[in-house]
């Protein structure tokens, strides 16, 4: 089952980009400076290539130095007419967050919009989640969505205007055993969201949430490989018969930062195929 899933993705990825170009086309996006956190794989290395479809000029961050690296020279060679930068950073790193954050505004000179993605997983039973680990996925998930979307907020509201995109998830909607860290970390990412948005909306920001189901990714592959996750059991779980691509929920996040949707703010966006809305076990 490992190696046709694994097919599938390959070959979905491979027509990842075609699609987006030829049937999404966001024309405004063309010139904007986009940063985006956790680009070097996933969720966030497809945002970079729908972005960069599209001509937005981009700032890249990621804790993993060589992904990131493999992740500018194939943009690069793909897109030359695009600028990328890269910072090899944690995000919960505040100082280094800034840090990155005021270099890429000194460069291009503005930040149009933040895809803040980085994240990490949490599944593990509540009376045996050690205080680390709790620590760990509320720094990260939450404490670095902050850091990033405070470092980024405070240029965008100095140029008044600017689009954030903080990625939640599902299960910071609705609740799931085993995912206290998981789902407490995801909905405080919402509330956020919406803070953010009603307090920065009169100075000419929108600020969102994506909230998205269950992606298949590298991640997702590794678990299925090691039995750690039971794939045909969510594929039966989810309304739409299968998991989604990295490259919808980049597509999302097109439309979101697009002025297509300039009156959609403070909104978790939920794209799960159905899953949070189907409440039979």
């Amino acid at each position: 089952m490992t190696n046709a899933v694994n097919t599938e993705a390959q070959e979905i990825d491979a027509h990842a980009l075609h699609a987006i170009a030829q049937y999404k086309n966001f024309s405004d996006l063309a010139g904007k400076v986009v940063f985006i956190t956790g680009a070097g794989s996933g969720i966030g290395r497809a945002m970079a290539d729908a972005f960069a479809v599209n001509g937005a000029h981009l700032a890249l961050l990621d804790i993993n130095a060589d992904l990131l690296a493999q992740v500018q020279r194939e943009l690069h060679a793909t897109f030359p007419q695009i600028d990328v930068m890269t910072f090899v950073a944690s995000i919960t790193d505040d100082v280094a967050v800034a840090q990155a954050v005021d270099a890429a505004q000194q460069h291009f000179g503005c930040i149009d919009v933040l895809l803040n993605n980085a994240g990490i997983s949490a599944n593990r039973p509540t009376l045996e989640l050690a205080p680390a680990d709790w620590r760990r996925a509320i720094d990260i998930n939450l404490n670095g969505v902050f850091y990033c979307a405070q470092a980024a907020g405070r240029h965008m509201v100095q140029q008044g205007s600017g689009v954030i995109l903080n990625t939640a998830s599902m299960y910071g909607t609705v609740a799931a055993p085993e995912r206290a860290a998981y789902c407490a970390s995801k909905a405080a990412v919402v509330m956020l969201t919406k803070v953010m948005a009603v307090e920065w909306a009169p100075a000419g920001l929108r600020v969102n949430a994506l909230a998205p189901g269950y992606v298949q990714t590298a991640l997702v592959d590794e678990l299925v490989r090691t039995g750690r996750m039971d794939l045909d059991a969510l594929v039966k779980r989810t309304p739409a018969r299968r998991l989604g691509q990295p490259h919808e929920i980049a597509t999302l996040a097109l439309f979101l930062a697009s002025g297509s949707a300039a009156y959609i703010n403070g909104q978790a966006i939920v794209a799960d195929g159905g899953w949070s809305a189907y409440s039979y076990i």
